[in-house]
């Protein structure tokens, strides 16, 4: 099975003129194929493990399924590397009878980079997805002061990062409890572990809970976000102005800069405790 992380000898140089041969972690980076049917969807490169979560959670986030019945199957196909041993870098999946396969303008006809969700997306139409789930009509209300402890406890947990310093982390909570983390060199891959997670233990749509992230809030998280049911995102780095003008959209709430003392809330702030009066209310949002 394709590793996690890798050993690799590194010289570390410092001002002083010191030099040192060490041993150094990296974070693990391969390409995983995805075949639906017989037919490939997609190329993204990943961090190696919960691989079936990812393929499931991308699924959800291009609109293939809505819910785990709808997969009949997940299996990695016969693939050989270099050094001769099965690679597990092709995931098949078979959709349920009666599951449609999505349309071929859909597939991805480039590889999708661990920086990137929406690389290779065969159009400017399909990059916009339409959730089916009513986010903004969710009544959940979270206290101030566990929205800013989930960078804490999302850090906490975070175990590839420790040994590497080079993956991002996506952590799914319900009532300030973490209930799902993965990790992994591509924030929406991370992401689209956490939803395909969801998706597998049956805990969608998922109403009520916030998903906390490692780095910024972008277009394609706040649209991941939307296509799962979740109705925050929380990020500890910046929102862009295409990912606040969605989540406005979608009624999706978005937070950026949320380092454990202060947060900005940019949409939808109407649900968190004490309330604020959020940008929908005073400016007749659609969310």
């Amino acid at each position: 099975m394709a590793r996690v992380t890798r050993s690799w000898r590194v010289t570390r140089l410092g001002r002083d003129g010191a030099t040192r041969v060490r041993a150094d972690v990296l974070a693990g980076e391969e390409p995983l194929e995805v075949r639906l049917g017989d037919r490939p969807f997609t190329v993204t490169m990943r961090t190696p493990g919960h691989d079936f979560e990812l393929v499931a959670g991308f699924l959800v986030s291009e609109g293939v399924v809505v819910d785990r019945e709808q997969i009949a199957s997940m299996d990695y196909r016969s693939g050989i590397g270099a050094d001769g041993e099965r690679d597990y870098n092709v995931v098949g999946v078979r959709l349920a009878a009666g599951v449609p396969l999505p349309d071929a303008s859909l597939e991805r006809h480039v590889y999708t980079s661990s920086s990137c969700g929406v690389c290779g997306t065969a159009s400017i139409e399909a990059v916009r997805k339409t959730s089916p789930y009513a986010v903004a009509q969710d009544s959940l209300t979270v206290p101030l002061e566990v929205l800013l402890g989930l960078p804490e406890q999302l850090r906490a947990g975070q175990s590839v990062f420790d040994r590497t310093g080079g993956v991002h982390a996506a952590g799914l909570f319900v009532d300030g409890e973490l209930v799902c983390l993965r990790e992994d060199v591509g924030r929406h891959n991370a992401v689209d572990k956490v939803v395909g997670w969801a998706l597998l233990e049956g805990r969608l749509p998922a109403g009520g809970t916030v998903l906390q992230v490692s780095g910024r809030a972008s277009f394609e998280l706040v649209q991941k976000a939307a296509m799962a049911g979740i109705p925050v995102l929380s990020a500890v780095s910046a929102p862009s102005a295409l990912a606040v003008e969605l989540g406005d959209e979608l009624g999706v709430t978005v937070i950026g800069f949320n380092r454990g003392e202060t947060l900005n809330a940019y949409t939808r702030a109407d649900r968190i405790e004490p309330a604020i009066a959020g940008r929908g209310e005073q400016e007749g949002s659609r969310a």
